[in-house]
């Protein structure tokens, strides 16, 4: 049988275990996706590179390799498809590395199908409309921290600082408010930002202020 044709419309899904590769591959094949299925990294790494899909959605866990590795291998911050990581493990510096290493959104098993579906969705179409322009960020021309964020980063500092919270930019962004967490800490990290207060201040060019936020005003950034 020849190899099939990939196209840009695909979804791929790279897991060693065959029967979630089937699950997700009826899931999406139902929602209108044509499906790639892949049980270790060499093999999708190949295509991927070759012709990059309309999604991905990557195990955390394969043998060989772990998904981290392929999001580094495949300069995932850079790849022009959304990689949503999937992981039987719910731990938070895993997902800290794997969103920091470049996959679009951290997803815990078991899944939720129906909201699985609409989140690759929504990712798809931010991807379509590019990431965020530096002239998005409503702020000054330059603040502590900006040349360190990466796209993704600006473009979920961008809702933050219109004052959109956790799951507001994850429903915009196609991402869980999990994940937005995981961005929102390493964008306070970065800028020197004590708390959300702080970070809108200094995106909008206040700088840091001594005193601390009030109440009314962090109670607006969480989620």
């Amino acid at each position: 049988m020849p190899a099939p044709i990939w196209t840009s419309s695909d979804l791929f899904v790279v897991d060693d275990d065959a029967s979630m590769r089937e699950a997700l591959s009826v899931v999406f094949t139902l929602a209108g996706y044509r499906v790639g299925l892949f049980a270790n990294a060499e093999p999708f790494l190949a295509v991927a590179r070759a012709t990059p899909p309309a999604a991905v959605l990557l195990d955390l866990h394969l043998p060989g390799k772990s998904g981290v590795a392929v999001l580094k291998e495949l300069d995932a911050p850079h790849f022009p498809a959304p990689i949503f990581m999937i992981s039987g493990d719910g731990d938070v510096a895993q997902a800290i590395e794997a969103v920091k290493c470049g996959a679009f959104d951290y997803v815990v098993k078991p899944l939720d199908a129906r909201l699985l579906v609409a989140r690759v969705g929504n990712a798809i179409a931010v991807m379509a409309r590019g990431v965020a322009r530096p002239d998005d960020i409503r702020s000054s021309t330059d603040f502590p921290g900006q040349a360190l964020l990466t796209p993704r980063e600006r473009e979920v500092l961008a809702r933050i600082a219109g004052g959109a919270s956790n799951k507001e930019v994850g429903r915009y962004l196609g991402i869980s408010p999990r994940t937005v967490e995981v961005h929102r800490a390493r964008i306070m990290d970065k800028t020197g930002a004590r708390n959300a207060a702080d970070l809108v201040r200094i995106v909008l060019g206040g700088g840091m202020h001594n005193g601390h936020a009030s109440a009314g005003s962090a109670s607006e950034m969480t989620a």
